[in-house]
């Protein structure tokens, strides 16, 4: 259901003078722009008082975006109710773990189970999509906004909690079946009746793991059921439409595999700069392209970027400015990782509000600068590149295993300090990155017989049944990688106790048991591999093989010459078994001698990315140089340049080549 749209803009109409509006389409038109998104916030525009709409300004926005060969894609502005609202309903605040109420004056200032607030966005969305829902100006549209990004904590009111203890019942039936799979008999917490049960504010000393997993996992369903709820609207008044959603890569919130099945495709908001790091001149294409990869897994098909970074971004701060090439750089990414849509955020700098200082491709000023006209060229040089390759996807060998459980299991108990899950799986991502390997993120319940390699970082929560899968994947000639912390715990996040690590069955495919661990709070450890010295930190699992052999020895601690990281041969397969957290050299190390990474690895100097979209019957390459300088990659004689190239292979600092290749069945 995508349309063949290439370039957009993200525009707020209502912030300038109605006088401008047909100005700024007509440079839109100038530039290649294709479609507009409208009005993901626009709620008190819209309804200025309750029950009172004013649509007509947006018709005339749209009247003017059709002249000018423009779409649209409309936003339900459910992530800003207005002041009217809130002083009728003010309970419809949010109320975070301190029981302290977030009060209007930002953003997503609700609470997504409030039954009166559901009732005022269904009939908003309902009169909505009546009015605009066939108007051939639009598209598409988006649900919300960044879903899962902006509370910066779960709702904890009286509301979220009965629909906490609406969504206990339907799952244990019994408070019998509840205590024992929370383990209420520890600290006498257990429960009579599912009444009892309380949101998890704060106590008054620790917390119970099981019971904020599935507080977790509750507001995951419920922010879901929220969108779905809106979406299911839309679709009765605006058939033949698109319904998409603007996600934020690994946020851990809500799960994007569950939302994405709401999705005609998913998008993503794409900030290389946006994150405010600590060291601005980090390098960030490893992060950038893992979030596409990412947002293209979630639905395993190509996607939107609906907010693509135009230039210097920020809040109360701002992070650096894009250096000339890094914006049409960053949007070829993009389209490198299965982006069919470029859509930049924004089309004029704000002079309101929050976001005054994330700027937009026009300045405060109006008058077009370097950001402009580098996006101008890159899309009139690319819109027949995307039009070719609009719904072709990378061919990927290699699969990460990226769960939502696991990672709120190991954000409510991290077991080090500075461990995480999505860090963790970055480490695996970050070294076929630099070997230009293509990666799916994948579901443990996904077809592992898909991929040649299957990495599983930290399977804390584990079940019989994903064992089992495991051991049949590597039985039937599959490579698997696992690490330390697996097989910990069960799905209801209690400890396992019927075996030692990491479980009977992954026991025999690793051909080893763990039976003793080290948490390295203020020490690394030395990791022997062929006579080379490398690092390991956070963890070190103590490995007691039976059938696997060592590919590295710890070289420290009183662990010294002990196995660090195993290979074992099960069936037709091979399971590998690393027990410490790597290091970038160590990772690329271990991950590089993989026989599968092996086959796909592209070599081209550091910082250089290479990936590719595959068609029926050609691959198109996509070189990127993200450094100051230019790089020379040695490029195969198979390989055509897309575009006309003086030099194939001498890429200039922060510029592309893209280069296509027949595939022959």
């Amino acid at each position: 259901m995508q349309p063949k749209i290439q370039f957009g803009v993200d525009y707020y109409p209502e912030h300038w003078p109605e006088e401008r509006w047909d100005q700024d389409f007509a440079m839109m038109a100038e530039m290649g722009i294709d479609v507009v998104r409208l009005a993901e916030f626009s709620w008190f525009k819209l309804e200025p008082a309750d029950g009172q709409y004013d649509f007509g300004w947006l018709d005339k926005v749209l009247d003017l975006a059709a002249a000018h060969g423009i779409r649209a894609v409309l936003g339900t502005p459910t992530a800003a109710p207005p002041a009217w609202l809130i002083a009728q309903h003010p309970d419809i605040q949010p109320v975070d773990r301190e029981g302290r109420t977030h009060y209007f004056g930002g953003r997503h200032h609700d609470c997504q189970s409030n039954p009166i607030y559901r009732d005022y966005i269904g009939r908003f969305v309902r009169a909505y999509a009546q009015h605009f829902g066939k108007n051939p100006t639009v598209v598409g549209w988006q649900v919300d906004n960044e879903l899962g990004n902006s509370h910066g904590d779960l709702c904890y009111c009286r509301y979220c909690q009965r629909h906490f203890q609406k969504w206990l019942r339907a799952k244990y039936d019994t408070i019998e079946n509840l205590n024992e799979n929370w383990g209420t008999a520890f600290w006498s917490q257990g429960y009579q009746d599912f009444s009892q049960i309380q949101a998890p504010k704060m106590t008054a000393s620790g917390d119970n793991p099981s019971a904020l997993l599935d507080w977790q996992q509750c507001h995951s369903d419920l922010i879901n059921d929220f969108h779905a709820f809106q979406a299911q609207i839309i679709r009765q008044y605006s058939p033949g439409r698109f319904i998409t959603h603007n996600m934020m890569g690994f946020s851990p919130v809500v799960c994007y595999y569950d939302l994405g099945e709401q999705l005609d495709f998913a998008s993503q908001d794409q900030y290389p700069t946006g994150h405010f790091l600590a060291d601005q001149t980090s390098f960030r294409g490893a992060q950038c392209a893992a979030e596409l990869d990412f947002i293209r897994s979630v639905k395993q098909q190509s996607f939107w970027v609906m907010e693509q970074q135009t230039t210097i971004t920020g809040w109360e701060y701002m992070g650096r400015l894009p250096k000339p090439g890094q914006i049409p750089l960053w949007s070829m990414q993009s389209v490198a990782h299965g982006a069919d849509a470029i859509v930049y955020f924004r089309w004029r700098s704000s002079a309101l509000g929050t976001e005054q200082f994330w700027h937009g491709i026009l300045p405060h000023s109006g008058i077009p600068g370097r950001a402009y006209r580098e996006i101008r060229a890159f899309i009139h040089q690319t819109k027949p590149l995307l039009r070719e390759i609009n719904g072709t996807t990378p061919r990927a060998k290699v699969g990460i295993v990226f769960s939502y459980p696991q990672d709120y299991a190991l954000n409510i108990q991290p077991q080090h300090p500075d461990m995480a899950y999505t860090q963790t799986l970055m480490t695996y991502y970050g070294a076929l990155y630099r070997r230009n390997v293509a990666v799916d993120f994948i579901r443990d319940t996904a077809d592992f017989s898909q991929y040649d390699l299957v990495i599983a970082p930290l399977q804390y929560l584990m079940t019989s049944a994903l064992a089992d899968r495991y051991a049949a994947y590597v039985q039937g000639g599959g490579q698997l990688v696992l690490t330390m912390r697996t097989g910990v715990k069960h799905p209801n996040n209690l400890c396992m106790t019927d075996a030692a690590l990491p479980g009977k069955t992954l026991s025999q495919v690793l051909g080893l048991t763990v039976p003793e661990y080290d948490c390295l709070r203020d020490v690394d450890v030395v990791v022997d591999w062929a006579g080379q010295s490398f690092t390991g930190t956070h963890w070190a699992d103590l490995i007691a093989p039976t059938t696997a052999t060592p590919l590295a020895t710890y070289g420290s601690e009183f662990y010294d010459g002990t196995p660090a990281i195993t290979q074992n041969r099960f069936g037709a397969g091979t399971a590998y078994y690393v027990g410490t957290e790597l290091t970038d050299a160590l990772a690329d190390q271990f991950v590089g001698q993989l026989p599968a990474v092996a086959a796909e690895t592209i070599t081209a100097p550091p910082r250089v990315e290479i990936t590719h979209r595959d068609s029926a019957t050609k691959r198109y390459y996509f070189v990127l140089n993200h450094t100051g300088e230019t790089q020379t990659v040695p490029i195969p004689a198979a390989w055509t340049p897309y575009f006309s190239e003086a030099q194939p292979g001498q890429i200039a600092p922060y510029h592309y080549q893209v280069f296509t290749e027949a595939i022959h069945s």
